[in-house]
């Protein structure tokens, strides 16, 4: 691999909580995440508002995309839809291979959602700051 190949792959994505889910089911989420995540070199902001989730992830581009696709079949969320996706070469999230976070706002993550592309990702790292960020 050359140095000016990234190393790592990232994307946003967001979904919606299934009908038939109970918000509660979150907890279960992000412990599976972060058990899978800690295997395969992949770490992360998982946001939910009580109904919308989004995602940023980074890691090697195969283990992302095995991922994606893993999160496209799950029945928890419904309306995954990736609003960003690009390279890096450094991680932004070095402490927690998933870190958590519950948004008290009503249009956060939904308006996160009505975005696309870099807007998206810059929205979503904007608010960060204001997260209570478990992981």
């Amino acid at each position: 691999m050359s140095t000016t190949e990234p190393l790592l792959h990232e994307l946003l994505y967001c979904s919606v909580l299934a009908q038939n889910q109970m918000p509660t089911v979150v907890g279960q989420i992000v412990a599976q995440a972060r058990r899978h995540n800690t295997e395969r070199g992949i770490t992360g902001l998982l946001v939910f508002d009580g109904i919308h989730f989004c995602q940023h992830i980074e890691g090697p581009r195969e283990a992302v995309l095995a991922l994606l696709e893993r999160l496209r079949q799950d029945p928890r969320h419904t309306g995954l839809r990736v609003v960003y996706e690009g390279s890096r070469t450094e991680r932004r999230y070095r402490r927690f291979d998933l870190g958590f976070a519950q948004s008290d706002a009503d249009d956060d993550m939904a308006g996160i959602q009505a975005l696309e592309g870099s807007a998206a990702l810059e929205r979503f790292l904007a608010l960060k700051p204001g997260f209570d960020i478990h992981g």
